[in-house]
Protein backbone atom coordinates (compact mmCIF):
# COMPACT_ATOMS: atom_id res chain seq x y z
CA UNK A 1 0.00 0.00 0.00
CA UNK A 2 1.05 3.35 -0.92
CA UNK A 3 0.97 6.40 1.13
CA UNK A 4 0.25 10.08 -0.71
CA UNK A 5 2.74 12.02 1.05
CA UNK A 6 2.50 15.60 -0.61
CA UNK A 7 4.27 18.09 1.28
CA UNK A 8 3.39 21.76 0.69
CA UNK A 9 5.71 24.31 0.84
CA UNK A 10 5.48 27.48 2.91
CA UNK A 11 5.77 31.16 1.43
CA UNK A 12 9.34 31.44 3.30
CA UNK A 13 10.61 28.20 1.87
CA UNK A 14 9.30 29.24 -1.63
CA UNK A 15 10.75 32.86 -1.43
CA UNK A 16 14.15 31.32 -0.37
CA UNK A 17 14.40 28.97 -3.40
CA UNK A 18 13.35 32.05 -5.86
CA UNK A 19 16.25 33.99 -4.09
CA UNK A 20 19.02 31.32 -4.67
CA UNK A 21 17.70 30.82 -8.56
CA UNK A 22 17.65 34.45 -9.17
CA UNK A 23 21.15 34.83 -7.27
CA UNK A 24 22.86 32.51 -9.15
CA UNK A 25 20.98 33.38 -12.38
CA UNK A 26 22.58 37.28 -11.82
CA UNK A 27 26.07 35.38 -10.50
CA UNK A 28 26.61 33.71 -13.73
CA UNK A 29 26.25 36.70 -16.24
CA UNK A 30 27.85 38.88 -14.01
CA UNK A 31 30.53 36.40 -13.07
CA UNK A 32 30.20 36.41 -9.24
CA UNK A 33 28.01 34.42 -8.00
CA UNK A 34 29.10 34.37 -4.31
CA UNK A 35 28.35 37.88 -4.37
CA UNK A 36 25.23 37.23 -6.07
CA UNK A 37 23.89 34.12 -4.24
CA UNK A 38 24.29 35.08 -0.84
CA UNK A 39 22.50 38.30 -1.71
CA UNK A 40 20.15 36.04 -3.61
CA UNK A 41 19.04 34.18 0.21
CA UNK A 42 19.13 37.46 1.92
CA UNK A 43 16.41 38.87 -0.24
CA UNK A 44 14.38 35.56 -0.03
CA UNK A 45 14.93 35.56 3.51
CA UNK A 46 13.69 38.92 3.79
CA UNK A 47 10.58 38.64 1.23
CA UNK A 48 9.75 35.71 2.90
CA UNK A 49 9.79 36.83 6.26
CA UNK A 50 7.73 39.87 5.42
CA UNK A 51 5.25 37.54 3.87
CA UNK A 52 4.47 35.43 6.49
CA UNK A 53 3.86 38.47 8.61
CA UNK A 54 1.34 40.08 6.20
CA UNK A 55 -0.57 36.51 5.79
CA UNK A 56 -0.66 36.25 9.43
CA UNK A 57 -2.48 40.04 9.95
Amino acid sequence: MKKDNKREFSIKEKSIAIGVVGGTLVGVLTDNIGLWLSLGIAFGVGIGLEADKRKKE
